[in-house]
Formats: C-alpha cells, sequence, structure tokens
C-alpha cells in the first residue's frame, strides 16, 4: 500500500533530536535494526550509541513479549497503518524494567517503507501511582463491598442508586440488582416523602457540606428500622457528581431507649405519688387541725349571739384568726416549695433582723437549747424578702430544737464571703460578694442520704403529724429566688449547719421600716372615690365590698373578665381596680389591667392574688400597680386601697 510518509526528520533538526534528554528518538531500519540513536535514549535504556547500533529493536523488549511476537507485530502495523502507539515494560541495558509510552511511525519515501522513527519516554513513576491508586481503589471498593454494620452506597445527583454494599443488602433487604437505578426516596417512610424529606436531605447535604439525621426507614418487606443517616456530597473540580450515603441500624438502641423513657416516666409517677402520699399524710393533718380550730370558733360564735351572750366572744375570734393564720402558714410553704410565691423584696439589715427576732426564737425552742449569736460587724446589706428571712431563720431554729431532744445549743451566724471559681461552681452561684446566714447546732446530725433528700418537697424524717416536709423546701426556694443558694453541712452526731448565701446588695442603705398609717387616719380625700373588685369567689367580694364601703368607697363587682372590661367602659370614673390574677372569661386578671388602661390610662390596680408571681403580674405597670398576696388581713387591704386612692 503507498502512500505519502507523515513524518519527516530533516538534518537540520539532528542536533536539536540529539539534545533532548527526556524521551529517546531514535530511528529502525525496515526490519527493525537501530540506525540512530540520541542521548535520551542513552540516558533513559543505558545503552551508548556504539553499543547499539546495528541491534534490533526487540532487545529492549522483555522475554515474553519476544516470546509472543510483539516486536514483529509493532512493526507490521506501523507498516500497515503508519503509526503505532503503545504501552508495555521494556528492558533496560542492566536488565531492570521499566514502563514505557511508545510512539512508532513509518517512514515513506516514493510510497515504500524506509523506515521508523521512535518514540519513547519512561513513565514507570507514573504507572506506580496510576497502578498505586487503581489497588488503593480496588481495596476500597472491597473494603466497602465487605463492611455489614453500616449500609454504604453512592448515589448520583439527582438521588438515584449507582452503588449497593453488602452492609445495605443486609439492613435494607434489597439486593444490588434490585435497588441501582432506584431513588433512594424508596427507603423513607410514606408520611416522609409526603412532607418532602428526602428531596431537603438532598438540598441540605449539597448546602451545608453534609446532613447528618435519625428516622425511621423501610425495608424492602415494608418493615420498619430507626437508621441514623450521613450524606455526604461528592464533588470534582467544584462540580457536583454525586452523594456518599451511610446509614447505620439503630432500632435496638432506639427501643432501649423508649424502655429507658418509659421506665423513667413510671419512676416519675412512683415519686409522684410518694409524695403526694407525704403530703397527705403531713400536710392534711395540719390543715385538719386548723380547720378544726377554725370551724369550732366559728360554732361557738354562732350559738353564743344567738343566745344574746356576748361576752368571751374576742376570745373565739382571736383563735379562729390564730388558726386561720397557720393555715396560711401551710400555702405560704406550699408556695416558697414551688418558687411561687410574691416576694416583698427590700433592702436589709440582716444583722438587726437577727437581734430582734432573738427574744421570740429564744422563746420558741425553749429553755434546754441555749441559743447564740456570732455576727460579724460592717455586714454588706442584702435585698430580699425580709419576713421570708425571718420566717427562714425561726424554721431553721426549730428544726435544730428538733435534732436536739435532750437539749443543746444552736449559734446564728453572719460573714461577710466572696465567693468565685471553683466555690462559685460548687455552689452553683455566680462568682460575686454573698453574706453567708447559718444557723449550726449540735444535735443527731444527717447521715449523708438524708442531706441529699433534704431540700425535696414533702421529705421528712419526722412521724406522720410531726412534719409536712416543707420547712427545707420553703427556705431553699427563698434562697433561690432572691439569687442565692442553700446548703448543709453535717455529719450523724456531730451537728448539723443549714447555711443561706444571698447576694450583697450594693445600692442604697437598708431600707428603714415605716409604721402603716393607723385605721383611724382621715379618708375625706379618698370618700366617694370608684372602686371596681373583680373576683370569681363571691365570699371575697363581699368581704371586701363591705370594708371599703364601710371606709366611704363606692364599690362596683365584677365576677369575670368579659364583665369587668363591660364594667369599666360603663363607668369611666372608677379610679382604681381590685383584681384577682386568674380569672374566668378569656383574659386574666393582668390582660384585663392592660386592656383597661388603653381607655383608662391612669386607672389604678391592685392584684389579690393566691398563687402569683412576678412573671404573671410583669414589671410593666408603673407605680399605681401593687400586688397583695392571699390570704391578707383587711387592714391591710384597707392601708393598700388608702395608698393608691390618695
Amino acid at each position: 500500500m503507498a502512500r505519502e510518509s507523515p513524518v519527516e526528520i530533516p538534518n537540520l533538526h539532528e542536533l536539536l533530536i540529539q539534545e533532548v534528554v527526556d524521551y529517546a528518538i531514535y530511528m529502525l531500519s525496515p526490519t527493525g535494526e537501530v540506525i540512530s540513536w540520541n542521548t535520551g535514549a542513552e540516558r533513559i535504556k543505558g545503552y551508548s550509541e556504539a553499543e547499539i547500533l546495528g541491534a534490533h529493536f526487540s532487545l529492549f523488549y522483555t522475554d515474553e513479549d519476544r516470546i509472543a511476537g510483539i516486536p514483529a507485530r509493532a512493526l507490521k502495523t506501523a507498516t500497515e497503518s503508519g503509526r503505532l502507539a503503545a504501552e508495555g515494560w521494556r528492558l533496560r541495558r542492566d536488565g531492570s524494567r521499566f514502563w514505557a509510552v511508545v510512539v512508532l511511525a513509518a517512514i515513506y519515501k516514493d510510497g515504500e517503507v524506509v523506515g521508523f522513527a521512535k518514540i519513547t519516554r519512561d513513565m514507570t513513576e507514573q504507572h506506580a501511582a496510576q497502578v498505586a491508586a487503581l489497588e488503593s481503589e480496588r481495596r476500597f471498593r472491597l473494603l466497602i463491598e465487605s463492611v455489614t454494620d453500616y449500609a454504604i452506597c453512592m448515589l448520583d445527583p439527582a438521588g438515584y442508586v449507582t452503588n449497593w454494599n453488602a452492609g445495605a443488602e443486609r439492613i435494607t433487604l434489597y439486593r444490588s440488582a434490585d435497588i441501582v437505578g432506584c431513588h433512594f426516596s424508596d427507603f423513607y417512610t410514606d408520611e416522609d416523602r409526603q412532607l418532602g424529606l428526602p428531596a431537603l436531605a438532598l438540598l441540605a447535604a449539597r448546602t451545608d457540606g453534609r446532613y447528618a439525621t435519625e428516622g425511621w426507614r423501610v425495608r424492602r418487606d415494608g418493615s420498619r428500622f430507626w437508621a441514623n443517616v450521613l450524606l455526604d456530597p461528592i464533588q470534582d473540580s467544584g462540580v457536583l457528581v454525586g452523594f456518599a450515603k451511610i446509614t447505620r441500624d439503630l432500632t435496638e438502641r432506639r427501643e432501649a431507649q423508649l424502655q429507658l423513657e418509659a421506665s423513667r416516666q413510671q419512676l416519675f409517677q412512683a415519686q409522684k405519688m410518694e409524695a403526694v402520699g407525704q403530703l397527705t399524710g403531713g400536710l392534711a393533718h395540719d390543715f385538719n387541725n386548723v380547720l378544726t380550730g377554725i370551724i369550732g370558733s366559728l360554732t361557738l360564735i354562732e350559738s353564743r349571739i344567738a343566745a344574746g351572750r356576748y361576752d368571751g366572744l374576742s376570745r373565739y375570734i382571736a383563735a379562729a384568726q390564730g388558726a386561720a393564720g397557720r393555715a396560711a402558714g401551710l400555702t405560704h410553704r406550699l408556695l416558697a416549695f414551688a418558687r411561687r410565691q410574691t416576694l416583698d423584696a427590700k433592702v436589709t439589715a440582716i444583722n438587726d433582723l437577727i437581734l430582734n427576732m432573738g427574744e421570740l426564737v429564744q422563746q420558741t425552742v425553749g429553755s434546754r437549747v441555749t441559743l447564740s449569736t456570732d455576727l460579724t460587724p460592717n455586714l454588706w446589706a442584702v435585698r430580699c424578702d425580709s419576713n421570708q428571712l425571718e420566717s427562714a431563720i425561726l424554721n431553721l431554729c426549730l428544726n435544730a430544737r428538733d435534732a436536739m431532744p435532750s437539749g443543746g445549743s444552736i449559734v446564728i451566724r453572719t460573714i461577710n464571703q466572696r465567693i468565685a471559681d471553683r466555690a462559685a461552681r460548687d455552689l452553683r452561684l455566680a462568682d460575686g460578694d454573698y453574706i453567708a446566714v447559718s444557723v449550726t447546732d449540735t444535735g443527731t446530725g444527717m447521715a449523708p442520704e438524708v442531706i441529699a433528700r433534704a431540700f425535696d418537697p414533702f421529705f421528712t424524717t419526722k412521724p406522720i403529724g410531726q412534719g409536712t416536709g416543707l420547712g427545707l423546701s420553703m427556705i431553699h426556694g427563698f434562697a433561690e429566688q432572691s439569687g442565692g443558694r442553700a446548703r448543709i453541712a453535717s455529719e450523724p452526731g456531730q451537728g448539723a449547719t443549714v447555711t443561706l448565701y444571698l447576694p450583697r446588695h450594693s445600692g442604697e442603705a437598708p431600707d428603714e421600716t415605716l409604721p402603716e398609717p393607723e385605721f383611724e387616719a382621715s379618708y375625706e380625700s379618698r370618700r366617694g372615690s370608684t372602686i371596681l373588685v373583680v373576683d370569681d369567689e363571691e365570699a371575697i367580694r363581699m368581704l371586701v365590698v363591705e370594708v371599703l364601703s364601710d371606709f366611704g368607697y363606692v364599690c362596683l363587682e365584677s365576677w369575670d373578665s368579659d364583665h369587668a372590661i363591660e364594667t369599666l367602659r360603663a363607668h369611666p370614673e372608677v379610679r382604681l381596680m381590685i383584681t384577682d390574677v386568674g380569672l374566668p372569661g378569656d383574659m386574666n386578671g393582668r390582660q384585663v389591667a392592660e386592656a383597661a388602661r388603653t381607655f383608662l390610662p391612669d386607672l389604678k390596680v391592685l392584684f389579690v392574688t393566691g398563687y402569683a408571681d412576678s412573671a404573671v403580674i410583669g414589671e410593666t405597670f408603673g407605680d399605681g400597680t401593687r400586688i397583695l398576696g392571699k390570704p391578707f388581713s383587711l387592714d391591710v387591704l384597707i392601708n393598700q386601697v388608702n395608698d393608691l386612692c390618695a
């Protein structure tokens, strides 16, 4: 077959070819003998020009290639096609092998082959790297395919499965032949597909670089399993080419979690029922006592009045009031435990408070107990509810007395204390200045398991009927509401110390205690003021209206929020609204006050409630708002009303 030669090597290029060292460039005769040799050929193959000229080029081939006749086929292919490109192992002079990339071109003259130009490049390093990469890929593929604990599959950019490992087959029950080409959303539940979760998963992985989730997935047989899923995007030169998806079956762990949660709920219910039992055992006993006192006193008053006998009524009235006060104390303890009592926080001089209550405490604990104080001079001021603090100290002293049935000593101490770093973390307090108020006794002490539960509501070591288990929980609640903490230090037989940590107040000096205005003060400036009383308890409305009317106020009544708004719109002369926080109707007391002030901006408000905190009332009403906790004495009510209507 006659054709023109596609390759010509002019003599002008010989010097250039000789200078090339990265390529072996040489000429062959028509039968394959070497007739020229450049510097690159000598460097790559190791033969000098004198050694190799006249030798057959098959000398560079391996024995197996020569036996297979590859050199002869190379010349034949180049002759027939004009060119041959190939890769393979070749030999150097020292017998070592290298990976050669070869181009063999036929040279024609007058349509006849007069020789061959041969170019060889040593690609051993590149070939080794390629082989290593292929081997690594092969091993990785074998590793992935052999993993059975994880479902590992590849998705194309649209979410269709492109490959599938043994773990995926074991977990989902789909064989590779069944699932390749299907969309990965087949594993989702019907409800998740309706919500579009598969598409959201692909979007999240593409946007965030990874998507991790847990949820129910569906096997081939329709059964569900709890899956932990990782979805990673795969990119090539910044272009998304697919996703790698790894799924783990965590059904057993999920079922264990659900069982644990159910057990926790059962334990919580059991603890709640235990608390209710303790409450009915101790608290109900105390309430029955005070109710007996109230009912008995009122019955005697009624019978004396019916008989026209008025002597001694004041004694029965005092007994009923005292019993009612003890009942109020029990509800306050409950509210303190729940952290829901309304605190009347004022700047308090604690040392003065302790000294002023010393005689009361001594009388309460009895003569067999020695009471002493160790008070730090120049004690920092505290902003707290002084009545609650007084009640807390008294309760601690009573507990101390009960821990010393044969007598002993109680010491009330105060100290300024800086608490920071580890000490603050141990006490769960912010770094800062605190006043520590402690009550120490020489009693029986507490075991660690008792200390661990001492602040729990209704927990008590006393016999039924001798304690409600609310005293320490009330103290703990008061301390936390005041921004502090309560802590117990004790050992069996070594007495106990209960310490209240209260944050230092760095503002103004302690407030002076001002006497309440006398009942007999002049009310002329307020006489005739209109007041709206809002409460769903008819008895409470009746009492409030009666006492306010006696002091010259004009009273209107409402029993729910809707009627209250109607009344306020119909009577713009209302100066003060007294309202419970919890009301029937569409609004609570706070919302009624807010709505009313949109059309009566100067309306004063007195919230009267048995269950309130500042979060319910809020801090948005300004000076024209007060809070009065139930139960309350009528003289306190009158003083609050007089002050608001002044």
